[in-house]
């Protein structure tokens, strides 16, 4: 009978995903939900890697039958970015590559190609071109 039913409790479910902060940005990564996590795996899309940094704060997915096991899945965007536009930027925002919406590719930092920093390559290209 529902009157019976009333008093009963149910259990509360505890939510798939979660907002964390790191703590610990390096391997391994460890977050704070409910509490600290440590030994937390990183997931990224194929071909691409990235390690948060502390502070971060980002979305855990909790796998597992219990949610048991959970995984970082990404980062908190930071604000300032143009609709279209794409930045890969490395953790201390020293180096990035943006690609905006009017066709613009900007490369930020050392760039280096197989090892060469791209100004050398491009003198020597020059010299070899003047036949010096």
């Amino acid at each position: 009978m529902w009157t019976s039913d009333r008093g009963r409790k149910c259990p509360v479910e505890e939510a798939a995903a979660g907002l964390g902060a790191v703590t610990l940005g390096e391997e391994p990564a460890g977050v704070y939900l409910e509490g600290e996590r440590r030994w937390t795996e990183v997931y990224s899309p194929g071909g691409y890697s990235w390690r948060p940094a502390a502070g971060d704060q980002v979305l855990v997915l909790k796998a597992g039958s219990e949610r048991e096991s959970p995984c970082i899945v990404g980062r908190k965007q930071r604000g300032g970015l143009e609709p279209g536009q794409v930045d890969i930027v490395s953790g201390e925002g020293k180096s990035a590559v943006r690609l905006h919406t009017g066709g613009e590719l900007a490369l930020e930092g050392q760039v280096t190609v197989n090892g060469t920093a791209l100004q050398v390559l491009i003198e020597n290209i020059v010299l070899a071109i003047l036949g010096l």
